[in-house]
């Protein structure tokens, strides 16, 4: 399934259609409680806890607007319901134990290679000059007196283009990913 056909079936949701959402539910459940173990270490909390985005997800289904992606939003709330979940239950933990758990090397890259998809996207819809200038920077690691020359245009202009490249790259991503910025 695609995210054109993940939006379709959101919208069959919206307009009330259970099966739309049983279809949905079904293909996503298990990833998202298997996501959300990674987080809380409990399979019973986070099986609890992906039932309730779903109810969530149905008596909220006329407000919720998805931009992306099902799967991305889906994430994206998972996560945060997670992080809630820890945060209510005043459960402390150092950054040194986030790096040496199990969540830091079993982490599954479904989001991050969803999110360098959509990135990728974004910088392809980039006008030429503006890109050019962008993967300069970002791809080649060169520097902005270094783009200037290779370009002949001067370093407010490689600041600029580079300014316009990042604005337009978040406005693409949408509000689900305004952290990374």
């Amino acid at each position: 399934m695609n995210e054109l056909d993940d939006i379709l079936l959101f919208k069959l949701i919206k307009a009330g259609d259970e099966q739309a959402f049983k279809y949905l539910f079904d293909t996503y459940f298990v990833s998202t409680c298997r996501y959300m173990r990674l987080y809380l270490g409990n399979p019973q909390e986070a099986e609890e806890l992906a039932v309730d985005i779903f109810m969530y997800l149905w008596e909220n289904k006329e407000k919720i607007e998805i931009k992306l992606s099902f799967k991305a939003y889906l994430f994206q709330a998972a996560r945060n319901r997670c992080l809630n979940h820890l945060r209510d239950r005043k459960q402390i933990c150092s950054i040194d134990d986030i790096a040496d758990s199990k969540f830091s090397t079993d982490f599954p890259y479904i989001e991050i290679d969803e999110l360098n998809h959509l990135i990728e996207e974004a910088v392809s819809a980039l006008p030429e000059k503006c890109k050019e200038v962008f993967c300069k920077s970002r791809n080649l690691n060169l520097t902005n007196q270094e783009i200037s020359e290779d370009m002949k245009i001067s370093i407010k202009t490689v600041e600029a283009q580079i300014t316009k490249a990042l604005k337009c790259i978040k406005k693409s991503l949408g509000e689900e990913y305004r952290y990374l910025f």
